[in-house]
């Protein structure tokens, strides 16, 4: 009670001062009332001056905000694709990848994952469908693994049977029906945008082979590291494409001049340009077919070719003379020659290197009509780069064009250095203004 009483003693004292009424008693008053006006003389003048610092670096900030900004493209997304070659003896998953933008509506395909699955051909399982579908599951797992999570719903899943399930579809279409149907379950179990299983004709394998063996030696399409784009090549070869598998043959090229059969031939737009091929398929001329046919008495995917002639070191462009002399001395020798030169080699694919490379030969001869002149112009390539040969790269290529391309994303974009100087400015706008307003409240 006693210092309010005095607080309140000292206002009375200095409004009487004020007033006049006592005299002699203004001398401590007006010492008071000067520190007073000071002080709020000084906090006019230090709010002026923080107000006048937080204008200053406000609009620095805001330049250095505003200043050489320029629109940026972002990265494009990568989307992904993968494609079941459900062959006569063995199955293979690929999965492939692109960037969303694309190169003249086709996008540049690139090999993310090769996985060959266990077991035999899904045509094998006729009698037991459910165990096709299940021997995908391991491949299928692997599959998601190299795919972000985030993406995997939006991948479009393929699976393309070939001729072992064109030879299962003549003998009983309805277990090969039942077979796909397992296939198309299990990989509906899987978080992929699942887009069907079925049975390519052999005009469509040797097609998308073509369009892989093209594809892969640059004759779309090339990256011009001067121009920082993908361009057409002018003078690209293009090249013919023969396939030899267990079951069937294919052969697929452009024909010159116009003398073209419609019904044997196809044609697609790749890269913004139109391509007219030929091709066609022999059913039973694969290697297996004609091994059954030569153990019945009945005569005498690029992997066969390619296969048997590497084990023979006939893939480096030997004439053709030197061919023949190399299949003919290798098929003279005696078996127990040639168990105790190759003893890590399957015993039961051993002795078939002979008959299949005869068969080859005989194939690119007398069916195909190369001959001295010609043979020079065969390349035997099972990979191309990182990627593998086959229908399967060709047939995701084309598919691409269905795909509806991405278009870039533009943002604003700031130099590093200026971006750093202007959050800088903007961090000690903030920091000086709420220490000035903590200052204000305190006194």
């Amino acid at each position: 009670m006693e210092q309010v009483w005095a607080r309140g003693e000292r206002a009375f004292s200095l409004l009487e001062c004020q007033g006049g009424r006592r005299r002699g008693c203004c001398s401590a008053g007006s010492e008071e009332e000067g520190a007073f006006t000071m002080m709020f003389a000084n906090k006019k003048h230090f709010t002026a001056a923080i107000v006048g610092a937080l204008v200053a670096l406000s609009i620095i900030a805001l330049v250095l905000s505003l200043v050489r900004i320029e629109d940026v493209t972002l990265p494009p997304t990568v989307k992904y694709g993968m494609v079941f070659d459900a062959g006569s003896s063995h199955t293979s998953l690929f999965v492939y990848e692109w960037d969303s933008d694309k190169e003249n509506d086709t996008g540049v395909v690139s090999q993310t994952l090769c996985c060959d699955v266990q077991g035999q051909g899904i045509s094998s399982y006729a009698n037991d469908p459910p165990k096709a579908g299940d021997s995908l599951r391991e491949c299928l797992d692997k599959a998601l693994k190299v795919i972000p999570a985030a993406k995997q719903r939006d991948v479009p899943a393929y699976l393309g049977a070939t001729a072992g399930m064109r030879l299962l579809r003549e003998q009983n279409s309805s277990a090969a029906d039942q077979v796909l149907a397992e296939v198309a379950k299990t990989m509906r179990d899987y978080p992929v945008a699942f887009k069907g299983a079925r049975i390519l004709t052999g005009e469509e394998e040797g097609a998308y082979g073509w369009i892989t063996i093209n594809y892969l030696l640059e004759s779309f399409t090339k990256y011009s590291p001067k121009a920082h784009t993908w361009l057409h090549p002018e003078a690209a070869n293009i090249f013919g494409a023969l396939d030899l598998g267990g079951a069937s043959t294919q052969i697929s090229f452009m024909p010159e001049g116009s003398g073209i059969n419609w019904n044997e031939a196809s044609r697609f737009m790749l890269y913004g340009y139109n391509y007219d091929i030929y091709t066609h398929s022999y059913l039973c001329y694969g290697q297996n077919e004609m091994l059954k046919r030569l153990a019945k008495q009945l005569i005498a995917a690029f992997s066969a070719f390619y296969y048997n002639f590497k084990f023979l070191n006939l893939t480096e462009g030997q004439p053709l003379a030197t061919v023949r002399e190399t299949i003919e001395s290798f098929c003279t020798r005696s078996w127990e020659d040639l168990s105790s030169s190759y003893p890590e080699e399957n015993p039961e694919r051993l002795p078939k290197y002979c008959t299949n490379a005869n068969y080859i030969l005989t194939l690119l001869l007398d069916a195909y009509k190369f001959n001295e002149t010609s043979w020079n112009n065969i390349f035997f390539q099972m990979k191309a780069g990182s990627a593998n040969v086959g229908w399967t790269l060709g047939y995701m290529l084309n598919l691409t064009n269905m795909i509806p391309a991405e278009a870039p994303v533009q943002l604003k974009g700031h130099e590093p250095s200026l971006w750093a100087a202007a959050v800088v400015f903007i961090i000690l706008t903030l920091a000086l203004g709420l220490a000035a307003l903590l200052l204000l409240l305190w006194v």
